[in-house]
């Protein structure tokens, strides 16, 4: 998708918009090997080669952190009379980050500083009306009409300013502290206000922006915003437009103090009911504690302890019984009373009768051929027949004589 080059130069934490556009003017901008220095040009991060000074452009993973700024800090990257700027509390950051918008050389408190152009601008255009709280000590007591000027809006040289929130914290010595929230981003605005009533601000510091905090911060560290926060702002004020879990950014960096906030904190600035805590507190004490112990004792005491015979010990007595019975019956016992005679016995008996009887046929048949052998040789008719072959108990033929 083709995007300005202002906007592609901000998203990849090079520079703002404004700082992106003057880069582009000054002919430090390079697509595709040819310069540009139309300000409405458009380019494709996907598709095109994107360079500023000879560097190709490669989009950062999106980061949102919140410092508290302490004072005596410039809310720059540089700074030209060489004081201290927010650029050194987030050297290890990881990536390039600029604020979203600015605090005085003099304020404290929160301050968002992110990588994502969209993000800036989201918060930072007059139509979103972000608030802004902020804590203020004045000189002189200021009475509650005088708060009620502050409340309706303070005309100053640019306009009159948009009614506020403000709510009276207490009179010391000669000095009125109270808080005051505003919709409105105009440079220097509650000093000049201060100025103009006749309450010069003596001390100042911003408490929240957006309904982000820095609440466990102390001056001078930063962490990520976590992702409720995240998702409360983009419900509330549509960016980030995509969350991401790059955008919870790397934990243990250093100058980072991670801090939480309380579950109730937290569901105040999302405008909705606490979440339910998680269960795995809950699940990892069921684990150190079990309920139900394990089966694996009772086992254990069981084979100690065997009251009950298992149905093994059922199995090894039945086998030893049918052994002892086989060995019996192996010895004759079962033989000297049978019930029912075996298959195989009547089959023995048969087949010897029948071999007896058919020794006996043979017998008589034999018999019965010698004698009729006997009483034809005795008739002469013990003649071999011709072809027949002659054995050794044939008698021979008597020779005759010739007459």
């Amino acid at each position: 998708m083709q995007e300005r080059l202002q906007k592609i130069i901000s998203r990849a934490g090079i520079a703002s918009r404004r700082a992106g556009e003057e880069i582009i003017l000054a002919g430090r901008v390079r697509v595709n090997g040819r310069v540009v220095t139309e300000l409405g040009a458009k380019a494709d991060l996907g598709q095109d080669t994107i360079e500023v000074d000879g560097r190709r452009v490669i989009p950062d993973a999106a980061r949102y952190l919140v410092v508290h700024k302490p004072r005596g800090v410039v809310s720059t990257l540089s700074d030209p009379e060489g004081r201290p700027t927010v650029a050194g509390l987030l050297e290890g950051a990881g990536t390039r980050l600029y604020p979203v918008g600015r605090l005085d050389f003099a304020t404290s408190g929160v301050l968002l500083v992110t990588n994502d152009g969209d993000f800036a601008q989201g918060l930072l255009h007059p139509r979103g009306g972000v608030p802004k709280t902020y804590v203020l000590k004045t000189r002189g007591v200021m009475t509650e009409d005088d708060l009620e000027h502050w409340r309706t809006g303070v005309t100053l040289e640019d306009g009159k300013t948009l009614p506020a929130e403000v709510k009276l914290l207490r009179h010391e010595e000669g000095k009125t502290w109270f808080q005051i929230t505003l919709r409105e981003g105009r440079n220097q605005q509650l000093r000049r206000m201060g100025e103009v009533t006749g309450f010069p601000v003596m001390r100042l510091a911003r408490l929240s922006f957006a309904g982000i905090t820095s609440e466990g911060l102390r001056p001078g560290q930063w962490r990520s915003l976590d992702l409720a926060e995240l998702l409360a702002l983009r419900e509330e004020f549509g960016v980030p437009k995509k969350v991401r879990s790059a955008a919870l950014g790397d934990p243990g960096t250093a100058g980072e103090r991670r801090v939480r906030r309380p579950a109730a904190a937290a569901a105040a600035a999302r405008g909705s009911r606490p979440e339910r805590p998680s269960t795995r507190g809950d699940h990892v004490e069921a684990r150190q504690r079990p309920e139900r112990p394990s089966t694996r004792g009772d086992h254990a005491e069981t084979r100690a302890r065997p009251e009950r015979s298992s149905t093994h010990g059922n199995y090894g007595e039945t086998k030893a019984r049918a052994e002892r019975s086989s060995a019996r019956s192996a010895h004759g016992e079962t033989k000297a009373r049978p019930e029912r005679p075996s298959t195989h016995g009547n089959y023995g008996e048969t087949k010897a009768r029948a071999e007896r009887s058919s020794t006996r046929s043979a017998h008589g048949e034999t018999k019965a051929r010698a004698e009729r052998s006997s009483t034809s040789g005795a008739r002469g008719e013990s003649k071999p027949r011709a072809g027949a072959p002659r054995t050794s108990s044939s008698p021979r033929p008597k020779p005759r004589r010739e007459r």
